[in-house]
């Protein structure tokens, strides 16, 4: 018996896990990924580096990354992690109250909004919009600026103001009421994080294990 425990313990994935991961991959993070994956394959461990600044996968050492499809090099195999995403703009019900609802993202000019950027020098994100299929963006003039999305969620229920990130960030507050949505006719859906990792070389088993567990909660999430 202690013969066939070792020989089914070394036929299992082990080792360090390395990824780089968006801190606003909320479906990725805080759903059932992680945690499920870890139970599955207890002799994986996993070291996670959350970060909104661009990386390279192999070069930082990493095994593989999750961030926006959009952000993805060609030379990567990418594995959507869940449907699509999307951004919206919320603030709480005091704010609207107060200062009245934005009938157009080129209303948030007139309105005091948070904006978000992942580093003191790095450019705020953008706030993008969709017109009748037709992009654009809005350089709002954020009256505070944060570099934790943390506490751009709290300073937006506290009614400081206006502000714009993944729905899924906001989704807590905006079932409790906490936080509305404004300007849904302008925040079409996008393809949103996946799993990535390098085409050029074989996936080792820890990464292959991961790979196939996010594919099986991808069907059955479908």
């Amino acid at each position: 018996m202690a013969v066939e425990v070792t020989t089914d313990r070394q036929d299992r994935p082990s080792g360090l896990l390395k990824l780089a991961v968006s801190s606003i991959a909320d479906r990725f993070l805080s759903g059932p990924y992680l945690a499920g994956f870890l139970s599955a394959y207890p002799d994986i461990r996993l070291d996670l580096t959350l970060t909104d600044l661009p990386f390279d996968v192999v070069g930082d050492g990493f095994d593989a990354g999750v961030r926006l499809g959009e952000f993805i090099e060609k030379d990567m195999v990418a594995v959507p992690i869940a449907d699509q995403e999307r951004q919206v703009v919320v603030c709480s019900p005091g704010y609207l109250a107060r200062h009245g609802e934005p009938t157009h993202p080129r209303d948030l000019l007139e309105h005091r909004c948070i904006g978000w950027r992942p580093r003191h020098d790095v450019a705020a994100y953008r706030w993008e919009f969709a017109e009748e299929g037709h992009e654009f963006r809005v350089d709002v003039d954020a009256a505070i600026t944060v570099n934790q999305m943390g506490t751009m969620v709290d300073l937006a229920v506290a009614g400081a103001g206006i502000t714009f990130g993944m729905e899924t960030s906001f989704a807590p507050h905006l079932e409790s009421g906490a936080l509305v949505k404004v300007l849904e006719p302008y925040c079409p859906p996008f393809d949103g994080f996946y799993l990535h990792y390098p085409s050029r070389r074989t996936a080792p088993p820890k990464l292959r294990a991961l790979i196939d567990y996010v594919r099986q909660q991808r069907g059955r999430s479908a």
